[in-house]
């Protein structure tokens, strides 16, 4: 009989950091949250081929520094059971309309799901189907490859015929995959069992990315309220500009309002804005504490003044 594999449940209130916060070892815990790399350059001539497979917005978007205290005040309030941030004036979450806005992915269209095989051949079988070429086993880690392959092979295709287009379009993918997307800890590597939903070229728009970059946020906050949880991986980027959006006034001066994806509001703020980065994890929590009606931004409202200022431009 094979073995049943043992899921862990993320759902535990009793586990939750904040029934051990009037204990002196975690009454100041902060996660390690600052994981970033500089967005991946790509090549002008595919620019066309990136807006056709819905991924030229998130790949405009710059390294937004994080501000680790607010992300674990925010974390602090999550709630694993339901999905929100408990706040005094209700519940709150971030939601699809979120994430097309701050993003720009799709969120309509086929789940993204399939197997997750851990078999270095069934990877090298799919890697030679997409590139042509497969990485060494040392240039694995598990079932992850490392993005220093995906790098250096991107680097040396020529763009020639479509072939060579579609393949480093999907290096490209792959590389915010394993970075702004789905990224883990290490930010060292992504996980091959995307390989397979980008077969067919023409139909990469038709998973609904945004969906699973929700999905892969929630995951994350759920395992991070963890009473035993150092470290939080997930889309910080993703978390932090919205509560920026959300809640303006913990927010730093925006650097450019007239861009969309509204993240790279906030991109490169810590260059003006650095003694923002020294707010405590104290001044969060009361800050949250006094939250009152009206301070709550709607999504919706934010998008059409930035949408407004946009036009204004043209």
């Amino acid at each position: 009989m094979p073995r049943r594999r043992r899921t862990k449940d993320v759902n535990r209130p009793e586990l939750h950091i904040v029934n051990y916060l009037d204990q002196l070892n975690y009454a100041s815990r902060m996660l390690i949250c600052d994981h970033y790399m500089p967005p991946d350059p790509y090549n002008p001539i595919v620019e066309g081929h990136l807006r056709e497979t819905g991924f030229y917005y998130v790949s405009q978007i710059g390294v937004v520094q994080c501000q680790s205290a607010l992300v674990n005040a925010l974390i602090e309030r999550w709630r694993p059971e339901t999905h929100t941030f408990h706040f005094p004036i209700g519940e709150c979450s971030v939601t699809l309309e979120d994430v097309a806005v701050i993003f720009g992915l799709p969120t309509n269209g086929l789940p993204v799901t399939g197997p997750t095989m851990s078999s270095y051949e069934a990877l090298e079988v799919e890697c030679l189907h997409h590139f042509g070429v497969a990485p060494r086993k040392t240039e694995c880690r598990g079932s992850f490859v490392k993005l220093t392959w995906f790098r250096r092979l991107k680097e040396h295709i020529v763009l020639d015929n479509d072939i060579q287009v579609q393949r480093y379009v999907k290096c490209h993918i792959m590389l915010l995959f394993g970075t702004i997307m789905f990224g883990d800890k290490s930010a060292a590597g992504v996980h091959w069992k995307f390989l397979p939903l980008l077969r067919n070229f023409g139909g990469i728009r038709e998973f609904s990315w945004g969906s699973a970059c929700l999905a892969h946020l929630y995951r994350a906050l759920c395992r991070a309220t963890r009473v035993n949880c150092k470290e939080i991986d997930g889309l910080l980027t993703l978390l932090l500009t919205w509560a920026w959006i959300r809640l303006p006034f913990l927010s730093p001066i925006p650097g450019n309002p007239r861009v969309f994806p509204l993240a790279n509001r906030w991109r490169n703020w810590d260059r003006d804005e650095r003694a923002y980065r020294y707010h405590s994890l104290a001044h969060y929590r009361r800050v949250l504490d006094d939250l009152q009606e009206g301070q709550v931004c709607d999504i919706q409202l934010s998008l059409y003044f930035s949408l407004k200022v946009l036009l204004s431009g043209v």
